[in-house]
């Protein structure tokens, strides 16, 4: 899943000196009795974070971390509850010869037939959780947070109940569990996103905290396996699944009682607020109300909004400037349409460089105890690494955050990229070597690398493409790389089948490719960097030779 940022912070100033403009779409009316702006014409799309109090805004965010960190992408923590699967026999009937073995918990036995099902769990769940974020989106902007949170809950607990009972049901119900639960994250996890706007000045430090409670939240599934481990296997799924009901539970009643029903206004929306306030075009009566009234109104607004915004906005929009100037491809395609932006090679590249390394990503973490069963050579040794995986990847997560904005922020694109194409080759180096140090550092640069690919490639597409066609465009990107992860069944049956579960193939096949498409993204920003770059530096030539002197002497003749 990835985040993206967009600072719009106004000053004091800027807010007090606002031009006047009239539209329609920013018409207010003006509540005397709670001195609250209020826009009739959209009531229902979004509120003012000032019309909320403090305290309740700070209970919204922390309830929102809370029930990301249990619901928002635990079907990522799949590589700690796999275990678990195999020894509660899920699919064992599939290999009689072995069924035995993996009640046991000998060495986690398992064969094609029950691996290829087990993993299919997975990539159904992973597909699902990139694909629904185009209808998420709809829903949230159509009927606001609310609903889809409390969709988001009901989908969770569809969820934990198939697969509490899977065992018990004359179908299979473990697929269809699982995925469910992958819908229900992006639904809770994407419409806690407008949070960021209760503080617009602490925005970055809200969508961190999500951010963290969406990749630690694969840590659940870790916890309920060293539970069920030391339980002697009496915690079972049925237990722990009729348990984790609470969370679908808490989510929803924290949506019908704390959490907003409509997405707050961000900072652009408020100033434009302010500007409506500032020319006096109230409903049309700030004529017969007279100037004292909509100056007593003009400074209220100012006040609120003000104190919402903070003091900071010139210099923050200066750093904005600069960090858009050492993208170094800021723009490159704003203001065309989508199916313009689509057809270049912008999108192509960068689409095709996603669909690579999410399938890379999640046949890692589906088959991670498999692989390094084969290359150490022995059943303890493949196990001491899932272990070390399972803590990992929600540890990485959180590691990784501070590190990211530093890396956006203040390389450009192509540097960035590069960054990216680097490691992804450098981990599928390490995964193709047969030792455990190797094994320990692979694992640590994937960790640290999983975030700051998903939020590289969204931060891409903001740059490149604008957020006029954001949602299309990277929704498009996403939606792709989900459905084309289908071939990690294939690439599992390669694995078993036609190199005898040995994963090095594989592995060098998707290595080769990253590699290639990689170099290719990058050369082209890089080429169109360069380029963009000449060009902004003979306008602005161009500007300088046009523009006469202070004191000079303009007139010839």
């Amino acid at each position: 899943m990835s985040l993206h940022r967009v600072s719009s912070i106004a000053s004091y100033e800027q807010i007090r000196n606002a031009s006047p403009a009239r539209s329609e779409h920013t018409k207010l009316s003006f509540n005397p009795a709670g001195s609250k702006l209020m826009p009739p014409d959209f009531k229902d799309e979004a509120i003012g974070a000032f019309e909320v109090s403090k305290p309740r805004r700070i209970l919204q965010v922390l309830t929102a971390v809370i029930y990301c960190l249990f619901a928002a992408g635990v079907v990522f923590g799949y590589a700690a509850i796999k275990p678990v699967l195999v020894k509660e026999g899920v699919y064992s009937e599939f290999c009689p010869e072995v069924q035995e073995e993996a009640h046991n918990g000998a060495g986690g036995g398992t064969c094609f037939e029950q691996e290829i099902r087990l993993n299919f769990m997975f990539t159904t769940a992973a597909v699902a959780t990139n694909v629904c974020a185009l209808p998420v989106g709809a829903v949230l902007d159509r009927y606001g947070p609310r609903v889809c949170g409390v969709i988001g809950s009901m989908l969770l607990a569809v969820g934990s109940l198939l697969l509490a009972f899977a065992a018990q049901a004359s179908f299979d119900a473990y697929i269809p569990g699982y995925l469910f639960l992958a819908l229900g994250g992006p639904f809770v996890f994407i419409s806690s996103f407008q949070l960021s706007n209760t503080f617009p000045q602490h925005s970055g430090l809200i969508l961190a905290l999500l951010t963290g409670a969406f990749d630690s939240s694969s840590a659940i599934f870790l916890f309920y396996r060293l539970i069920y481990t030391a339980s002697d296997d009496q915690f079972t799924l049925y237990k722990f699944f009729l348990i984790y009901l609470i969370v679908p539970v808490f989510i929803l009643i924290a949506q019908l009682t704390i959490m907003p029903s409509r997405s707050y206004e961000t900072a652009g929306e408020l100033i434009n607020q302010a500007k409506a306030v500032d020319s006096g075009d109230l409903d049309g009566r700030a004529d017969i109300r007279g100037r004292q009234e909509r100056y007593e109104r003009r400074e209220s607004a100012v006040s609120e909004l003000t104190s919402l915004l903070g003091k900071g906005g010139d210099k923050q929009q200066e750093q904005e400037r600069k960090k858009q100037q050492i993208s170094g491809v800021w723009g490159a395609l704003h203001g065309r349409s989508a199916l313009q932006q689509i057809r270049t090679p912008w999108f192509i590249l960068v689409a095709s460089f996603t669909v690579v390394q999410m399938t890379r990503i999640n046949y890692f973490v589906a088959t991670i105890y498999t692989q390094y069963q084969y290359l150490l050579g022995d059943d303890h040794s493949a196990e001491v690494v899932n272990h070390f995986f399972d803590v990992a990847l929600p540890v990485g997560g959180l590691c990784a955050i501070p590190f990211i904005g530093i890396i956006l922020d203040n390389t450009s694109t192509a540097f960035c990229l590069g960054v990216l194409v680097t490691v992804a080759t450098a981990i599928g180096v390490l995964g193709l070597l047969p030792y455990m140090w190797a094994a320990y550092a692979n694992i640590i640069l994937f960790v640290l690398y999983r975030p700051l690919y998903y939020t590289a490639v969204s931060d891409y597409a903001s740059k490149v493409f604008g957020f006029q066609t954001f949602g299309k465009v990277y929704g498009l990107v996403i939606c792709l790389a989900g459905l084309l992860n289908f071939s990690q069944s294939a690439l599992d049956a390669a694995t078993h089948k036609g190199f005898k579960h040995d994963p090095l193939p594989v592995n060098i096949i998707l290595l080769v490719i990253a590699l290639v498409v990689g170099v290719a993204l990058v050369s082209y920003v890089w080429y169109k960097s360069r380029y963009m770059h000449r060009e902004e530096l003979e306008e602005e030539a161009e500007d300088a030779t046009e523009t006469p002197m202070p004191g000079a002497d303009v007139d010839s003749d």
